[in-house]
C-alpha cells in the first residue's frame, strides 16, 4: 500500500513538472512574478531617483564658491571635479543668525503643532462619539471650510489681529491652530468612526468618564493618524513664509523661512550656494521627524486610503 502511494504521488509530481514544463517560459507563474516584481522594483528606483534630484542639486550647489555655481556645463561630482567647501555651511548660519531664527521657528511649529493636534481631536471625539441636535449639519459647515482660500481670511484675519494688539507678535502664527483645522478634524472623525462603539460602553461600565475613554480607549489605536497629523501640522508650520511675511516684522522675530529669504540680493548677486546650505539645514528637523514616524506616517496613509 505505501508503494503503491508513493507511486502515486510520484507521478502527480512528474505530472506536475512536466505541466509546468509545456508552458511558455513567460507563462510561467514564478517568471511572471519576478518580471512583475522587477519592473515594480525598477520603477519605484526610478522614482526614487526623480525625487531625489533636487536634493542632491542641493548638496552639490552648497559645496561650491560663489562663482562655481554659476559655471556651465554644471559640475555634479564634489571631491572629483571640484573641491568642496565645507566653510558655506557655518558662513550661511552666521549670515542667517540661525540661532535666533531656528529657536522662534521651533517655538512656532511646536505650539501650533500641540494646537493642531489637540484641538482636531477634540471636536473630531464629539463629532464621532456625541449626538447632538444638528451635529451633521455642523460638521458639514466645518467641511465647508476647506473651499475657503486662505487669501480670503487674510485681510479679516490681519485686522482682528492688528486691532487686538497681536501683530508683529508670534500669537496670529499659534493661535489659529488651536481652533481646529477641518481636514484634520475629518481625518480623525473618520478613524474614530471605524472603532466599535461597544468599546466605549464597556468603559462606561468600568466607570470611565468620556475624557478617560478618550485617553485610554481611543487615543491608543488611532496612533497612525495622530503621526499624519502631527508631522504635517509641524511640516507646515516649519516651512509657512507667507504668514510670517505679513505678521512679522521685527528681525529678532524672524522665522527660518524668513531668514532664508534674507539670501536673496537684487541684481543677481544672490549667494546661491550659501542659500543652499542653508536650506540643507532647514530641512533636518523635518527629515528626522519622518524617519522617527515613519512607521506610523505610512500606516496612517494606508489606512486612511483603505478605510476612506
Amino acid at each position: 500500500m505505501t508503494v503503491a502511494v508513493s507511486a502515486n504521488e510520484g507521478g502527480r509530481g512528474a505530472a506536475t513538472r512536466d505541466a509546468v514544463a509545456a508552458q511558455p517560459f513567460f507563462q510561467r507563474r514564478t517568471v511572471q512574478d519576478a518580471v512583475w516584481i522587477g519592473s515594480l522594483t525598477l520603477l519605484v528606483t526610478l522614482g526614487s531617483l526623480l525625487l531625489l534630484f533636487p536634493v542632491y542639486f542641493m548638496i552639490v550647489t552648497s559645496l561650491k564658491t560663489q562663482g562655481g555655481a554659476f559655471l556651465l556645463p554644471m559640475k555634479w561630482l564634489p571631491g572629483i571635479q571640484y573641491v568642496p567647501q565645507w566653510e558655506n555651511f557655518p558662513e550661511a548660519l552666521r549670515f542667517m543668525k540661525w540661532q535666533t531664527a531656528y529657536t522662534n521657528t521651533m517655538i512656532v511649529a511646536i505650539l501650533s503643532m500641540a494646537g493642531d493636534v489637540v484641538s482636531a481631536v477634540l471636536v473630531a471625539y464629539g463629532f464621532a462619539r456625541f449626538r447632538s441636535p444638528g451635529k451633521d449639519l455642523l460638521f458639514g459647515l466645518v467641511l465647508s471650510t476647506l473651499m475657503v482660500p486662505q487669501i480670503v481670511r487674510l485681510v479679516p484675519e490681519y485686522l482682528g489681529f492688528s486691532r487686538l494688539g497681536m501683530s508683529n507678535t508670534f500669537w496670529p502664527l499659534i493661535l489659529p491652530a488651536w481652533f481646529g483645522s477641518a481636514y484634520n478634524i475629518f481625518l480623525l472623525r473618520q478613524f474614530f468612526t471605524t472603532i466599535p462603539i461597544e468599546m466605549d460602553q464597556s468603559a462606561q461600565i468600568d466607570g470611565a468618564g468620556p475624557m478617560r475613554i478618550l485617553w485610554d480607549v481611543l487615543l491608543p489605536q488611532i496612533r497612525p493618524a495622530l503621526a499624519v497629523v502631527l508631522i504635517g501640522a509641524f511640516t507646515f508650520n516649519w516651512n509657512d513664509f507667507f504668514r510670517p511675511l505679513i505678521y512679522i516684522n521685527s528681525p529678532s522675530l524672524r522665522t527660518a523661512a524668513l531668514s532664508l529669504s534674507s539670501f536673496q540680493a537684487v541684481y543677481g548677486g544672490t549667494p546661491f550656494h550659501l542659500l543652499m546650505a542653508a536650506s540643507l539645514v532647514n530641512i533636518i528637523p523635518l527629515v528626522i521627524l519622518f524617519f522617527t514616524l515613519q512607521r506610523y506616517f505610512i500606516q496612517g496613509i494606508v489606512v486612511t486610503g483603505v478605510k476612506g
